[in-house]
């Protein structure tokens, strides 16, 4: 008998191995908990045509929205975990919203982490026809003159966006009235009609916005100005420590394989090397992250700590 369960000990592994060799044989499908239109979903959408070539199989992208990603991850969570299906998310549900929901019906910590595509930094967008201001220090100022008047735009509650306009409404000592879209597509929808004055978002599809001139950005959540936007301010110039960053990952369902969760993480790392996709991210003001599956534990982990401490401090509720 113990030389039997040593032998089955032993083929397991080797039954993992062959089974990633022969991943993917059929389609997989990468659930966004976003709508389309934003960066959460065009991100996973560049790296997913990038793999249908490379794996010769569709590798397709399906959207299920609601309760701040939620929604999506908790489907995936569920899936059977062959590495079939797969969740790319930015923070929300991975490293948010267990510190914002009661009960959710699925664990984040317990997704199986491969990898962080890229980051985008967060800005601060104003509707010009709304909003005259042209620095932070001004926006400051007019909200210190009509506390609770400005509307602010969010992706959702719990949203980056929605953090990022809590903190700044802490280290500011402003006050503003939020209102909550489903997803950054409608968000700017509203910014750009001027239902809402301002929106704190990341530059990767706001940003073309800018350039046509119908938004105005007043400033970057990067730690330095970006080099491709040299005249455009930090945060941090106004207000010291001021950082927020929006992050794109894959994770796969508790349980999955290592050496399919492994084989994954490599060829997305080898996507994101590839200089037509750095281009294209780059397009999106993204940076390429990359790194191992423990190093995608670590990143968002420090995101957990950091997005909570946010949310205690500023004592956000759902409402």
């Amino acid at each position: 008998m113990f030389g039997i369960l040593v032998l089955c000990a032993t083929l397991a592994p080797l039954g993992n191995i062959a089974h990633a060799q022969a991943y993917p044989d059929h389609t997989v499908k990468i659930i966004v908990p976003f709508p389309a239109g934003g960066s959460a979903d065009t991100v996973p959408r560049i790296i997913a045509d990038w793999l249908s070539r490379k794996w010769k199989q569709p590798v397709i992208i399906e959207n299920h929205t609601g309760a701040a990603g939620n929604i999506g991850a908790e489907l995936a969570y569920h899936a059977d975990p062959d590495g079939y299906t797969l969740l790319s998310a930015p923070p929300p549900p991975l490293v948010v919203n267990q510190n914002l929901y009661p009960h959710l019906a699925f664990d984040p910590g317990k997704f199986e982490p491969i990898v962080v595509m890229a980051s985008v930094p967060n800005g601060l967008f104003v509707n010009p026809n709304k909003i005259k201001a042209n620095t932070v220090a001004e926006v400051i100022d007019a909200m210190k003159r009509n506390p609770g008047k400005i509307t602010d735009a969010t992706q959702g509650n719990g949203t980056t966006s929605h953090l990022t306009a809590e903190m700044f409404q802490m280290m500011a000592h402003v006050k503003m009235q939020h209102v909550p879209y489903r997803g950054t597509a409608p968000a700017l929808q509203g910014l750009l009609a001027g239902d809402v004055d301002i929106m704190f978002d990341n530059l990767g599809v706001s940003l073309p916005l800018v350039k046509a001139g119908k938004l105005k950005l007043l400033a970057v959540a990067s730690k330095k100005r970006l080099a491709d936007l040299p005249d455009v301010p930090t945060f941090a110039e106004t207000l010291p420590g001021f950082e927020s960053t929006a992050w794109y990952a894959v994770v796969a369902p508790p349980k999955t394989p290592k050496a399919i969760v492994d084989k994954i993480n490599a060829d997305i790392n080898e996507a994101l090397r590839q200089p037509d996709i750095q281009a294209k991210l780059k397009k999106l003001t993204a940076t390429v992250v990359g790194g191992s599956p423990a190093q995608t534990a670590s990143y968002m982990h420090a995101d957990v700590e950091r997005w909570g401490n946010v949310i205690k401090a500023a004592h956000i509720k759902l409402q």
